[in-house]
């Protein structure tokens, strides 16, 4: 197969070496394209590496035409628009491929190599993960090679030639690349993703159905990381509030009308007591405003620059807009705290209300047990408990897939499946809670995480999703209360989440070592937190951090551009004061003669400093002769035209580069050299 592949003319093979890093680069946006665009991209591929192998002649212009117009109408079909980043990436992904059939010229080489690197950062909407940054790295140095190669002479250059050039390419700009992140100023909205980048964004709902929440747990991916300053709290009290459920219509929790609680008498009214846990979390994008903190903060978790968040009268925090991208921010809790009003106030009827024509056998067990002789006179946290005990003694279990639900979701759980996941646990103790005229409603949000050994942090995933209980108790205002936590012990104390399915590599895996997929995946998930913290996090506030190490009292965007540029124009000073030394050291047309050798050097065409251009020339041409365009006769004639600048040219004036050995040291690096 090799051989076959280094058989093929040069224009075959460079075409197929492109077509390879085109579709590597595509490849990380095939979940995020339409279907029809994938594979029209692939089907295109595909097509042009068939037409350069077997040498065929490529479209017309007319078919080129057609497939552009109605590759625009689907676009506007699928996304409504030709505006916008879905139907800008599409439209760009079809350009690209699109173009590949047009490539008859350098000039349309040259528009498939930048097309493919405008592709290259759309990757980067949809996710900035180590992954993703570390594959397009390397598509940056595959079309870096390309580009190289275009513009090596004819013959056939071998592509490791120009993949090492590339790569010092790539290494050379570093420094550079390393200086532009750590001072170029960070000023919205020039510097970031578009603001819908983490659109439909997997987690949390502001509503919940039963059995939208146990879809969750098969979401390994993460939510939050949590840092804390000291030690931390037992995993039992790891509740991280979101969004709080309070309307209910017989199908759909909903939140509540707060206007109307607050109008009426319900407000946060929090108080807490004890001592407080100091924590950071790194938020990962949600395209909410929730910000997630642990069961209960006093004070406003300190943001990033651009939020400002609220408590809520549910005792939710709110930022003033959505987290489009990775956030960290500090926070401070009281795991021990009481909230809402002590005495009954009208407002708390929304947290009684159940909707009529639902859930009648709970209802009548709600009349059953307020009817019962020993519970006459018994406060709220008297039935509370007995409804617990149903739940600790009725056989109920606590699994990942019960089956689906119906109209009557609380009778079929207390009654007929009595199985069921968090939401269907909540959802039925609230609606019997309310059946018995107690104020009760659905809390949303996760509980739990993992240390991860490797970098100390506590990892709290989607599938750590959870939803708990607040019932109201006159006196103690509302009570957090659990019930998956009796039905499941585990669940909460120990943190033993449901099993998710494992793929075919995962079980091998497991099967050869138990602990080997653990320890990948806290490595990999460690690496990844640093990626988080120190290039995606690094805000504006770091670059200022930054300035005040090195002296800057009060820094200020305007000082990280003076240092920008100052350090712009030093390098720029030091590279020409290095030119200047290095061309009064030596002779150019000595170094260049020596920069020949070395390569006739490695072909196996050995010369010692006596050795003339002349000599050299007739080596290289007794060894690969003179065809007329062969590599060997341009090599020969230039190593000829080399020595002719020397000994026949008259010296440049004022000491500067002859223009005829400008001309040559141009050339040098266009030359086809013999591996």
């Amino acid at each position: 197969m090799l051989s076959r592949l280094t058989a093929l003319p040069r224009d075959a093979r460079d075409t197929l070496f492109l077509l390879l890093v085109i579709a590597w680069v595509l490849l990380p946006q095939v979940n995020e394209l339409p279907l029809w665009c994938s594979a029209l991209a692939a089907a295109v591929l595909l097509w042009r590496g068939w037409l350069a192998v077997q040498g065929k002649p490529l479209p017309g212009k007319r078919w080129l035409l057609l497939l552009l117009a109605l590759t625009m109408a689907a676009t506007w079909l699928t996304h409504r628009t030709l505006l916008g980043r879905d139907a800008g990436v599409t439209m760009l992904v079809v350009l690209l491929t699109l173009k590949t059939l047009e490539l008859r010229a350098r000039r349309d080489a040259f528009v498939v190599f930048f097309l493919g690197f405008f592709c290259m950062l759309s990757n980067f909407f949809y996710s900035q993960s180590l992954l993703v940054a570390f594959s397009m790295l390397l598509g940056l140095l595959g079309l870096l090679t390309v580009l190289v190669n275009a513009h090596m002479p004819v013959g056939k250059p071998p592509l490791a030639q120009a993949a090492k050039t590339a790569g010092w390419m790539a290494l050379l700009g570093m420094p550079i690349m390393l200086v532009l992140f750590l001072l170029f100023p960070r000023l919205a909205p020039l510097w970031g993703v578009p603001s819908d980048a983490m659109t439909g964004r997997s987690g949390l709902s502001a509503s919940m159905q039963v059995g939208t929440i146990a879809k969750l747990a098969l979401d390994e991916s993460v939510a939050l990381r949590i840092k804390f300053d000291g030690a931390p709290p037992r995993k039992q009290d790891m509740y991280f509030r979101g969004p709080v459920l309070s309307s209910f219509d017989g199908i759909e929790w909903r939140p509540s009308r707060l206007n109307t609680a607050v109008r009426y008498g319900v407000t946060a009214s929090l108080a807490v007591s004890g001592e407080p846990l100091n924590y950071e979390v790194t938020l990962e994008p949600t395209n909410r405003p929730w910000v997630f903190v642990m069961e209960a903060a006093a004070q406003s978790p300190v943001l990033p620059s651009g939020y400002q968040s609220a408590m809520q009268p549910d005792l939710q925090w709110l930022a003033n807009r959505p987290f489009t991208d990775l956030v960290r921010y500090k926070a401070q809790s009281y795991p021990a705290f009481q909230h809402g009003p002590l005495q009954s106030v009208p407002g708390l009827q929304e947290f009684r209300d159940l909707p009529p024509g639902f859930n009648p056998r709970t209802l009548a067990l709600a009349r059953d047990i307020r009817g019962d002789p020993n519970l006459r006179g018994a406060d709220t946290a008297r039935l509370v408990e007995v409804v617990l005990d149903r739940l600790r003694e009725g056989g109920y279990t606590y699994t990942l897939e019960p089956g689906v639900y119906g109209q009557h979701t609380a009778d079929e759980f207390w009654f007929d499946r009595k199985q069921g996941f968090c939401e269907h646990i909540a959802s039925a103790f609230v609606i019997l809670m309310r059946a018995m005229d107690i104020p009760a409603r659905i809390v949303t949000g996760y509980q739990g995480g993992e240390l991860n050994s490797v970098d100390g942090f506590w990892v709290v995933r989607q599938s750590s999703a959870h939803a708990w209980a607040e019932v109201w108790q006159s006196g103690r205002g509302w009570v957090r209360v659990d019930p998956t936590s009796v039905v499941a012990p585990a669940r909460i104390g120990e943190f033993e989440r449901l099993v998710v399915p494992q793929g075919a590599v995962a079980q091998a895996l497991s099967a050869f070592s138990p602990t080997l997929m653990t320890q990948l995946r806290l490595f990999w998930e460690a690496a990844n937190n640093n990626w988080n913290q120190w290039v995606l996090n690094y805000t504006q506030g770091k670059q200022l951090e930054l300035l005040k190490n090195i002296g800057f009292e009060s820094p200020s965007w305007e000082d990280l551009s003076y240092v920008l540029i100052a350090i712009i124009v030093l390098a720029a000073l030091l590279g020409a004061g290095w030119t200047l030394w290095d061309r009064a050291q030596h002779d150019p047309w000595v170094r260049l003669l020596a920069r020949a050798r070395k390569r006739l050097d490695k072909a196996g065409i050995a010369s010692t400093p006596a050795t003339s251009p002349r000599q050299l020339a007739l080596e290289v041409a007794g060894r690969y002769g003179r065809q007329e365009g062969s590599a060997g006769r341009m090599l020969s004639d230039w190593l000829l035209r080399l020595e002719q600048q020397r000994y026949a040219a008259a010296p440049a004036a004022g000491g500067k580069t002859p223009p005829q050995l400008r001309a040559l040291r141009e050339e040098f690096k266009r030359l086809a050299w013999p591996a």
